[in-house]
């Protein structure tokens, strides 16, 4: 499906298909909808019957094998962990191990594989990769080597929200396509529609991202993030212990960006004391009084050292001494 705001990036994508590249690189900020668009250009692509504008017609035979996830010339690459139907394996020990959170060697070897194969429509075959900056270098390396001599007849559509991980050389075997983001009035019409409560307050949290937004608002941990915010206000009093024991439960990457937005919106209002925070707006008092107790060196060098712990937040050894770290710098900042 297309959301309200991709209509213009579906005209875009529907201008390629006469040129179509073998490897598009779809990018933009996350939340957005890059790989529900990339998915529903793959459908359109081999669909047998295509709508005037390319979208797929989801009568035919290939709709259909798309639908449930079994057409023959269509293969989508991802962590075990976005697969919903994964499950927890069991290593030798009889330990349960939780889905994989990349791109396995193993996954990238048997795509290789199927794409050496002939089409079975006598068509084009589709890949899908997302996010693609779970690949490790050796994968992406193996997938390079593809990229160079694709295989007749097949198309790559990868996705990522981080463009600044992806190897140069894979790069410039691509045609970047950059999703544009929804204006702040087309996703709040949005998630209104969708039921979310405090739609506004929601949006600006998730950086203006709607299904990032929507995803918080149904997020069992969203009040643990909230009671978050409540805490930063403390400044110097903070207290960092306490706070890494109440939040052990949620996941390293939710607390870091909760932590991450705070300090955006803190050096804005050092630097400027009369601008409207981005994430937080409705903090801006409390805000506005913890900016003020340090200063914009601090705070600076803070989130830089914020952006270092955040490439190896899916990998933490002890989650708990990893918050009660960075929650140990962030009180430091007012002393």
């Amino acid at each position: 499906m297309l959301y309200p705001w991709q209509k213009e990036d579906w005209q875009r994508l529907g201008a390629l298909r006469e040129r179509l590249p073998h490897a598009l690189l779809i990018h933009g900020q996350q939340g957005i909808g890059k790989r529900d668009l990339a998915l529903h250009f793959a459908q359109g692509l081999l669909c047998e019957a295509p709508l005037p504008d390319g979208q797929p017609c989801g009568q035919c035979a290939a709709c259909h094998w798309f639908s449930q996830g079994n057409h023959p010339d269509f293969t989508v690459v991802r962590p075990e962990a976005l697969d919903a139907a994964a499950e927890a394996e069991t290593d030798e020990g009889g330990k349960k191990k939780a889905p994989s959170k990349i791109i396995r060697m193993e996954q990238v070897r048997a795509l290789i594989e199927a794409v050496g194969v002939g089409t079975h429509r006598a068509g084009l075959r589709v890949v899908v990769v997302y996010p693609l900056d779970a690949l490790q270098t050796e994968g992406a390396n193996a997938l390079l080597k593809t990229l160079e001599e694709p295989p007749p007849s097949t198309v790559f559509l990868l996705v990522t929200d981080r463009l600044d991980r992806i190897l140069p050389t894979i790069l410039s075997r691509c045609r970047q396509f950059s999703a544009q983001r929804p204006t702040p009035e087309a996703a709040l019409a949005w998630l209104r529609g969708q039921g979310v409560a405090d739609a506004e307050a929601q949006l600006a949290l998730a950086g203006g991202s709607p299904l990032t937004a929507l995803h918080a608002a149904e997020a069992e941990e969203q009040p643990l993030q909230r009671w978050l915010v409540g805490q930063l206000g403390a400044a110097a009093a903070f207290d960092a212990s306490a706070a890494a024991e109440q939040l052990q439960k949620l996941p390293v990457p939710a607390v870091l960006g909760i932590l991450q937005r705070w300090t955006y919106d803190l050096l804005t209002l050092r630097l400027d004391g009369s601008a409207t925070p981005r994430y937080l707006p409705k903090e801006r008092a409390v805000l506005a009084r913890c900016a003020g107790a340090t200063d914009a060196h601090r705070l600076q060098a803070f989130a830089t050292r914020l952006t270092a712990h955040r490439r190896s937040e899916n990998h933490p050894l002890a989650a708990r001494l990893v918050m009660e770290a960075v929650f140990l710098e962030y009180r430091q900042l007012f002393r």
